[in-house]
């Protein structure tokens, strides 16, 4: 997938296509309506197909002082893009001069004339322009006067309840993974860098990988059934997120005792499946007390992870499949 981070200048060969617009943070299920809307029209037209996001996130470009919870940070978005079948991405860089732009000036300036859009597709709820005043009936009128259709996709949810990137943002919150997961594709996920961390859980018996939390990450604390993927290989694990009261009070972090696991991954670069709460947060008389109940928790982590099975959203759903696949760099055919 060609990612193009402007939207001046934009090669000739990369005009014409038919996008999808918006945040697209976490491309939940919401999102892939609207994304593969526009790759359908593509290939029915014989044009390439992509999408226009935005970087940072207009919340976090208006309110620098909130942390804001990212559900996917760029580098994972793309993928997850190009996992869908896109042709190209345009990362558009929300700044003070964008953000300035009229609603009329941006469809026309920007998606007519810098993208060279032939087909615009949106969500139901789209705004855009300065204060947010472009409506996806003013985009459409924009479009018969500069050559570029618009489609507006409906709605998508489950259950009385419209999938939402706020929605997910308030299951994690409350450590409600499944729900989280339902609305996604699949599981929830934090990615990075091991980091070296207290010692604590290696002295207690039970040796932690450590991932520094993003800014603003504010998944419930407590323990969790989790699956660990590293180097094409997955493991089954007990993560816990929080601040160690029992040690206490320090900031917060993310820890995971892989289940069946011996080495050292120190400075690697791993990826976390949050699966299941286990159970929440809280102090302990000593040390000795907690390693028992790791050792109950570690436990029940692997009865959640056994019993998984055909309702894994990674099986279940298009998105989820294809993660799965690039995360155990798995090729062939029906893997």
């Amino acid at each position: 997938m060609d990612v193009v981070r402007s939207w001046r200048g934009v090669p000739g060969s990369l005009k014409g296509a038919a996008l999808a617009i918006g945040n697209f943070d976490g491309v939940h299920r919401g999102h892939q309506a609207v994304l593969l809307e526009a790759k359908r029209i593509a290939d029915a037209e014989g044009r390439r197909s992509g999408a226009v996001v935005f970087d940072p996130h207009p919340r976090a470009f208006f309110a620098p002082e909130q942390p804001f919870f990212y559900l996917t940070p760029l580098p994972l978005k793309l993928e997850l893009l190009a996992e869908l079948g896109l042709d190209q991405t345009f990362v558009i860089p929300f700044n003070r001069d964008l953000s300035s732009l009229s609603a009329d000036a941006f469809a026309t300036e920007v998606l007519g004339q810098g993208l060279g859009a032939s087909h615009i597709v949106v969500g139901y709820d789209f705004t855009y322009g300065k204060g947010r005043t472009g409506t996806t009936e003013g985009l459409a009128a924009i479009g018969r006067s500069h050559g570029f259709g618009v489609d507006v996709v409906a709605p998508v949810g489950a259950e009385g309840a419209t999938f939402s990137s706020s929605g997910i943002r308030d299951h994690l919150r409350k450590g409600e993974m499944r729900e989280a997961a339902e609305q996604l594709g699949y599981w929830w996920r934090i990615r990075g860098k091991v980091e070296p961390g207290h010692g604590r859980g290696k002295r207690l018996g039970f040796p932690t990988l450590n991932l520094p939390l993003a800014h603003g990450q504010d998944v419930a604390h407590g323990i969790y059934a989790m699956r660990v993927y590293h180097k094409g290989r997955r493991y089954d694990a007990a993560g816990y997120v929080g601040s160690s009261p029992t040690f206490g009070p320090g900031t917060p972090a993310l820890e995971a005792y892989l289940l069946d696991f011996a080495g050292d991954l120190y400075s690697e670069d791993v990826e976390l499946e949050f699966i299941a709460p286990l159970r929440a947060d809280r102090a302990f008389a000593d040390g000795e007390t907690l390693a028992k109940q790791m050792r109950d928790d570690c436990e029940a982590a692997r009865i959640v992870l056994r019993n998984i099975g055909e309702d894994d959203p990674m099986r279940r759903f298009p998105l989820g499949r294809a993660l799965e696949r690039a995360a155990l760099d798995c090729r062939e055919p029906g893997c």
